[in-house]
Formats: structure tokens, sequence, C-alpha cells
């Protein structure tokens, strides 16, 4: 079984990106496990916060995110870039560098919004992917555009293209997850290894 974590960036009740992650669950491919992980609660990141007993949501994403196989981010895109409340939840995660389990990590990144469906948003994240040294699986994109016009009252993704590229998203990151790298092929998406200067 391929556990994959799933961590939407919108803390909204009616959201449409957590709402993809339930998507994700419906689709998935036998075999693939997506796991919900909520990330309301946890602080802003500070550094004395930072020690061996951080507070207990960052604890508790660190488990998560360590326990997995791969993370899939369902991420809206605020005034045209990555939303804090994500990119926050990824800092702490990144700590400390020594044992981070983000290095190495298969991630994947769908999301819905308005006109251009989070593409902005998607960009901003590769540079955070590479210095965080995780193996992005970029193929197919997920960009769900006018999500208000796609999800049911129920909230339920009712485009069927975009529900198939989800599967195949999911096809390609439990691929991923489920294979070591090559050290002379690297996988796809993964960063060349950070030079100490």
């Amino acid at each position: 079984m391929i556990t994959i974590v799933g961590i939407s960036g919108s803390l909204r009740r009616g959201s449409f990106n957590t709402a993809l992650l339930r998507t994700a669950q419906e689709v998935a491919p036998d075999g693939v496990e997506i796991l919900i992980h909520e990330i309301r609660g946890i602080p802003l990141y500070d550094g004395d916060l930072d020690t061996d007993h951080p507070p207990a949501p960052v604890a508790a994403l660190r488990e998560a995110i360590e326990r997995s196989d791969a993370l899939l981010l369902a991420t809206p895109e605020y005034n045209y870039s990555i939303p804090g409340t994500l990119k926050n939840a990824i800092d702490w995660a990144s700590r400390p560098r020594r044992t981070s389990s983000l290095v190495g990590k298969p991630v994947a990144l769908m999301g819905a919004g308005g006109i251009y469906g989070t593409v902005r948003a998607q960009l901003a994240w590769r540079p955070v992917f590479l210095e965080t040294q995780m193996r992005q699986v970029d193929r197919p994109e997920v960009y769900v555009a006018r999500a208000w016009e796609k999800f049911d009252a129920a909230g339920r993704l009712t485009d069927d293209a975009i529900r198939e590229r989800i599967r195949g998203l999911l096809e390609n990151l439990a691929a991923s997850a489920g294979r070591e790298p090559s050290s002379t092929q690297p996988a796809v998406g993964r960063p060349p290894a950070l030079v100490a200067a």
C-alpha cells in the first residue's frame, strides 16, 4: 500500500481545494491510500518554538509526513502566489534540516481557484521544492479554473476530465513513491543535491 498524505492550503470549511483532496480519495488507484491531514492550529513558524518538543500540531504534521510515501498538496492561489497557511506548514516540516522527512519525498500539486486555476501559485512552489529537496511529480497538471462552476452543492467535483487528470497524477505520484531514484537518472522533478557554501 502506498500512503499519500494530502494537505489543503485552505482552512475554509467549504474549501474547493479540500474538496479536491476528497476527490483524490475517490479516484485513487488500487493500492493507494490518501490520508488528509488538517493544518488548522499550526502556529506561525517561530524558531524559539522549534525545539525537541515542538507544538503538538507541528509534531503531528511531521509524524504524518515521516510515515507517508508521498505528499499531495492542494494549493489555493492568494494574491498571485502561495497561500501562507500551506507555506508555513511546509516551513515547519522542513525543520530541523538535518532530519527533515521532506528530503527526497515525492510531492505533487493540484489546485482549484479562479480564472487561471492556481497556475501562478503552482509555479511559485517550484523553488520551495528545490530548496527542501523534494521530488516533484508534475504531470499531468491539475488546474481547476472557475472552481465554483466545477463542484456541486455537496462539494463533489463534477468535471470528469479533471477527475481523470487527478487519477493520472496519483498514478504517477505512486509510481515515484514506489521506487528508489537512480544515482545517474534522477526521478521526475528531483532537484540536485544542495552544496554547502
